[in-house]
């Protein structure tokens, strides 16, 4: 293998890396996104940063992309027409859901809009008893009948749910095989395949998301897969899931909704290398880029998974990196609302016509151009020249927008977008850490995507934390965690077994079957055996519970003996989370996971040993002005170019760093140097923390 290729399409930028394998060096690119269709972005990055380096199509020998296309149709809904089959008297459990409310004291609170209209669903007349066994045999008639209605409604594509085919999902099996035969064209989800686990309702929102998405992503996978072809590369693309692996395309076209969050997703998983190369094992994530700001927990190098996610209002069962975003980017729009009081987005530029400063016909005042009228972007150029910032255009629409509206001055206006964003990420922050119960003093903020390295210093200050770290390429960090993961699946099953010895029989063989799947899947991956692993969880709860704990377990312990082990760890893991465990309480098994995993080749982040003590001089200086201060106002700031620094050199700021894919600032007071990985860890507080 020589040279690797990754790709994370933004809403702004689409990130390119390149690795070559032999020698170690890691190139990055940047293309504006191409919304109406990301595949156009992604070659034109591919194909630019190849000539650039002169690298042939036919020395790549790895590609894989994050998609935000399942994302974006979901909001949209710009998904298939689907029809739903469920069992008779379920037809309107989509609308019923669940007696949770987001908003209880909301009167004018709307709920999202089916992805399934009301006259696609429809009953067949089958039933099963709660353990699985048949109390009322599918009728084919009713199902026929169901299928010819769908078909003439001019379906694309159908879900399948059926009540606790979890358990026995033969039902849906035949289903399944009667439309594949009575209408071939539709695509066919059923929630035996995309999710056998109980909770009704969850099951079926999964389900029925999945058969939305599925038709959409068949023909961006086919027309992307074409277009790889087309250019000469020679491999097929992988794709990256939610949970943080990546896929071939063709499984990620059976389980679309895998995909659903995959973009943020990589760069979660870059963070979570770099952990076991830094020694830094508790991180915060947080990755900035044009549209929104993402941000997840690293615990002792492992990221948390979240079992059950909202996906634009719909629950999805499938395990998720536990990333939380919020509408804080570049180009997030600031606006005054009917009080008069000042917000910063969700509402984005977007890349087209993107903020004012980028001289593209936008007129909103947006962060980016906050940054641009205080000086802390390069007027003369960003992503390393190739776009020069018109700093006039930012200030008139601020003063357009909300210096007139308010009667602040300029700079009064520019800084509040900045406090007002920075409160915004802050409070995700907390949301995240402080309150799941975790201590954000005790983490590193690990900064990027194009707009990190400008608010991190700001943040970590607030919360507390004692360290920022910078990657080396952070504005297309995302696009390098393609190149540093491995081939993964998740796998479910659901039974309530009593917490005995006895259960154990039965635990081995739904965990034996899960094993065999996986290994089916990681064959087809190509992924030899001595590359193969499994691992192993169990998801417990005292009886009558409504949630459950997830514990990893080894084979070992899937013993009569081992019993006692587990449900210790249980109690353990509860007073954690909870504060409290009733160690006389009725325990029971729940769920049963295996994730398969099959190792690839990796991108190398080579060490090189620190050069010492160095009189580091700056490129060039510029007024920039700093609130985040005892002493407020515009101070002369070095600039330097990252390319430059190497292991071991030391800055005090202010400061501020350049690089082709992203600016940092070094807050007065703040003191940063570059370690063996040739990452910028920036001290809060100024202070040289020994670990």
């Amino acid at each position: 293998m020589r040279y690797m290729v990754g790709v994370d399409v933004g809403g702004t930028f689409t990130d390119v890396t390149l690795v070559d394998t032999r020698s170690g060096e890691i190139l990055n690119h940047k293309v504006p996104s191409t919304p109406d269709d990301p595949s156009r972005a992604i070659m034109n990055g591919v194909e630019q940063i190849l000539e650039l380096n002169g690298v042939s199509v036919s020395e790549v020998r790895y590609l894989a992309h994050g998609t935000t296309v399942a994302t974006n149709s979901l909001i949209e809904r710009k998904g298939a027409l689907t029809g739903l089959l469920v069992t008779e008297g379920f037809r309107d459990l989509l609308e019923i859901g669940r007696q949770t409310r987001p908003g209880l004291y909301d009167f004018f609170k709307e709920k999202p809009e089916q992805v399934i209209p009301g006259h696609l669903r429809l009953e067949v007349d089958e039933r099963l008893y709660a353990d699985g066994s048949v109390r009322k045999p599918l009728d084919p008639d009713r199902l026929r009948e169901a299928i010819e209605r769908l078909k003439q409604e001019g379906v694309q594509a159908i879900a399948v749910c059926f009540l606790f085919s979890y358990l026995n999902p033969e039902h849906e099996k035949q289903a399944v095989e009667e439309i594949r035969r009575q209408f071939p064209e539709a695509y066919v989800s059923a929630s035996h395949q995309v999710v056998p686990e109980f909770r009704e309702y969850a099951r079926l929102s999964t389900t029925a998301l999945n058969a939305y998405l599925g038709p959409v992503m068949q023909r961006y996978m086919e027309n992307f897969q074409q277009s790889v072809r087309k250019a000469g590369i020679p491999v097929d693309p992988y794709i990256t899931q939610s949970n943080g692996g990546i896929i071939s395309i063709q499984e990620s076209v059976s389980n679309p909704v895998r995909t659903a969050v995959s973009g943020p997703a990589a760069g979660v998983v870059a963070a979570s290398h770099l952990a076991e190369l830094t020694g830094y094992k508790n991180m915060i994530t947080f990755d900035m880029g044009g549209t929104s700001a993402d941000f997840s927990l690293i615990e002792n190098g492992e990221p948390k998974i979240s079992m059950e996610r909202v996906v634009e209002g719909f629950p999805a069962r499938i395990p998720m990196l536990d990333i939380h975003a919020c509408g804080a980017g570049g180009g997030s729009i600031a606006w005054l609302d009917a009080g008069g009081a000042l917000k910063v987005g969700p509402e984005s530029a977007g890349s087209m016509p993107g903020p004012a400063a980028y001289g593209r016909g936008g007129t909103r005042p947006t962060v980016t151009d906050a940054n641009a009228i205080l000086g802390r972007l390069n007027p003369d150029g960003i992503l390393g020249g190739r776009m020069t910032l018109d700093v006039e255009a930012s200030k008139r629409a601020v003063q357009e927008h909300l210096c007139v509206r308010t009667g602040l001055s300029l700079l009064e206006a520019t800084m509040g977008i900045l406090t007002v964003v920075n409160a915004n990420m802050t409070r995700a922050i907390r949301l995240i850490s402080v309150e799941k119960g975790y201590d954000p003093r005790e983490f590193t903020l690990v900064s990027f995507g194009g707009g990190g390295g400008m608010h991190c210093g700001a943040l970590a200050r607030e919360l507390g934390i004692p360290r920022i770290l910078v990657p080396p390429s952070p504005g297309t960090f995302c696009s390098l965690g393609l190149l540093v993961t491995d081939v993964r699946s998740d796998y479910v099953r659901s039974m309530l077994l009593e917490s005995t010895g006895g259960s154990m029989e039965t635990i081995r063989g739904l965990f034996s079957a899960m094993m065999q799947e996986g290994a089916a899947m990681l064959e087809k991956e190509g992924i030899p055996e001595p590359k193969r692993r499994y691992v192993l969880g169990l998801d417990l709860r005292f009886k009558g519970q409504n949630y459950e704990l997830t514990l990893p377990v080894e084979w070992s312990e899937l013993t009569d003996d081992g019993v006692q082990g587990i449900l210790t760890r249980f109690h353990e893991q509860h007073e954690k989370h909870y504060g409290y465990s009733n160690r006389s309480g009725v325990i029971e098994f729940v769920n049963y996971r295996v994730t398969a995993l099959g190792e690839l080749p990796k991108a190398a982040l080579r060490r090189t040993e620190e050069s010492g003590s160095r009189s580091v001089q700056p490129t060039s200086r510029r007024e920039v002005y700093f609130a985040e201060t005892d002493r407020p106002g515009y101070y002369d700031t070095p600039i330097y170019q990252r390319s430059e620094l190497v292991p071991g050199d030391r800055l005090a700021g202010p400061a501020i760093i350049e690089q082709m894919d992203s600016t940092i600032l070094i807050l007065p007071g703040q003191t940063a140097g570059v370690d063996p990985y040739r990452n910028l860890v920036i001290h809060t507080f100024g202070e040289e923390e020994q670990r």
